[in-house]
């Protein structure tokens, strides 16, 4: 007994040790929450560890980040658009190459903004979470023989990871299908690490905070922050459906659709439009079930909290990793899955087929709940800290 209580006070003792931690990547929300939570529980298992963020100059990083009360560095990087690289020359020759011809040279500028970031800071750990400033600086820190981790949120590794997978020491992830596109040995299935919800507000006042009907079941429909036009269609193209329905819809439309939407608002009742949902964990709390992209951050949070959905993957992205996202959720029995392509036809019939069935929407919520990992951030900085025992 006293043995193990020696071993715990000193496990608890390099646990709570000062560390600086460098957290890179970004770009997208998807990069971005998961670095803020890691940085929240480094900051909770000690308060003078030393955080600091290192993103993309021009990307919403740079403004995101501040806000957390984190310091955050800008590499002057870039990245480029493989898919659509040749028509573009085709198409706007010159022009296209001109802007991309000093791609090199802030590749360039970047490592070496890193190796004076690095011999500054002298981190304990790096960790990339994808994004154009993950790549390089990842890459100079492993050069460096500075410890180095990876946070894959999605199912299919991007191109940055395939390549820096066997040069870092760590890879998290959140699907067990990306260990089939990466070789590195020391892979852990941790989850995505989230932002934090309160769930524990009471269930009147989330109806009577969107003014919606607690005696009707609801769907909450997602695009996106910026919105999705697929979607946005979905509904706008089935409104006599929704008026005479018996469900009410909670419809984030994005901040870009919003304005022409309102502006032609249908006056349904059962119809209630935002352009931007803030409280994400009172929109979770009164859907009964969630129509939304797949992307992985948005996945993760809904096995957490087990809601059943309908996944639009978006066509936008490099790798169509949304599709491989969704697809392996469905396979589990967590969602229904419908292409993009398909919102107009499908999306409100499919919707209003599930909530009508009870047996289905239970046996998604288990499957859901049995793939959520609500500790994936508390999780990832103890192996952090193991690994530098």
């Amino acid at each position: 007994m006293l043995v193990v209580k020696i071993i715990y006070k000193k496990v608890m003792l390099k646990d709570e040790k000062k560390i600086n931690v460098i957290l890179c990547g970004g770009g997208t929300g998807g990069h971005i929450f998961p670095m803020i939570a890691i940085a929240d529980e480094l900051k909770r298992r000690n308060k003078q560890n030393n955080i600091l963020f290192v993103g993309s100059k021009d990307r919403m990083e740079m403004e995101i980040v501040p806000k957390y009360n984190y310091q955050i560095i800008g590499l002057w990087i870039s990245g480029i658009k493989r898919s659509s690289m040749i028509l573009n020359i085709l198409l706007l020759g010159m022009p296209f190459i001109f802007k991309n011809i000093f791609l090199p040279f802030k590749i360039l500028f970047s490592i070496i903004q890193s190796i004076f970031i690095l011999l500054k800071y002298r981190p304990d750990m790096v960790i990339g979470f994808g994004g154009y400033s993950s790549g390089p600086f990842l890459f100079i820190s492993s050069i460096l023989k500075y410890k180095t981790a990876i946070q894959e949120q999605n199912s299919y590794p991007g191109l940055t990871n395939k390549i820096l997978s066997n040069r870092v020491d760590m890879i998290f992830i959140a699907y067990d299908n990306i260990k089939k596109y990466i070789s590195n040995k020391s892979i852990f299935n941790y989850g995505n690490p989230l932002r934090k919800m309160n769930f524990n507000s009471d269930q009147k006042n989330s109806y009577d905070y969107f003014k919606l009907d607690k005696n009707k079941k609801t769907i909450l429909v997602l695009g996106g922050s910026l919105g999705a036009k697929s979607i946005n269609d979905g509904i706008l193209n089935n409104l006599s459906l929704i008026r005479e329905s018996s469900f009410q819809i909670l419809w984030q439309t994005g901040k870009y659709y919003y304005e022409e939407i309102n502006s032609n608002d249908p006056g349904i009742n059962n119809l209630i439009i935002k352009p931007f949902i803030k409280r994400m964990d009172i929109a979770y709390k009164v859907a009964d079930i969630i129509i939304s992209r797949a992307g992985a951050i948005a996945i993760s949070e809904l096995c957490i909290i087990g809601k059943p959905a309908i996944l639009i993957p978006s066509p936008n992205v490099i790798d169509d990793h949304q599709t491989k996202n969704a697809s392996e959720i469905q396979e589990k029995g967590g969602c229904v899955m419908i292409k993009d392509t398909d919102c107009k036809d499908l999306m409100m019939n499919e919707a209003i087929s599930l909530i009508s069935n009870n047996k289905k929407m239970n046996l998604m919520k288990d499957s859901l709940k049995k793939l959520g990992k609500p500790f994936a951030s508390k999780n990832i900085v103890n192996k952090i800290y193991k690994s530098l025992l």
